[in-house]
């Protein structure tokens, strides 16, 4: 399963619709995070405890006040982004997110 931008899920094996690249991208030219650097939003190698939960939390509150969060959010779980902060959700939120959803749909299978 796939969550797509517009915050559905869909299989792999769904005809995919063909649309502008553009379409994809062009909410990151209002995002409050463009121009800042990087290093605020992904963490270097070894960063643990509470020096990664500083930087995750000065990320956070620049999504905070973000008017295409949710748009970077659902971007970044649509794709399976596994570093970094997109609209204000750390990797592991992502990937509890994630989980959730597939088991979700496995659950919904048995019936």
């Amino acid at each position: 399963m796939t969550l797509t931008p517009d915050g559905s899920w869909c299989t792999m094996r769904a005809k995919k619709r063909i649309r502008p690249l553009a379409d994809l991208w062009e909410w990151q030219t209002e995002a409050a995070c463009r121009g800042l650097d990087g290093a605020v939003f992904y963490s270097p190698a070894g960063e643990r405890g509470s020096e990664r939960i500083r930087r995750e939390d000065r990320a956070r509150s620049v999504c905070q006040a973000c008017t295409v969060r949710e748009k970077c959010a659902l971007f970044a779980l649509a794709l399976g982004e596994p570093y970094g902060v997109w609209g204000g959700l750390t990797e592991a939120e992502r990937r509890h997110i994630a989980r959730q959803a597939q088991a979700g749909q496995t659950a919904g299978r048995g019936r």
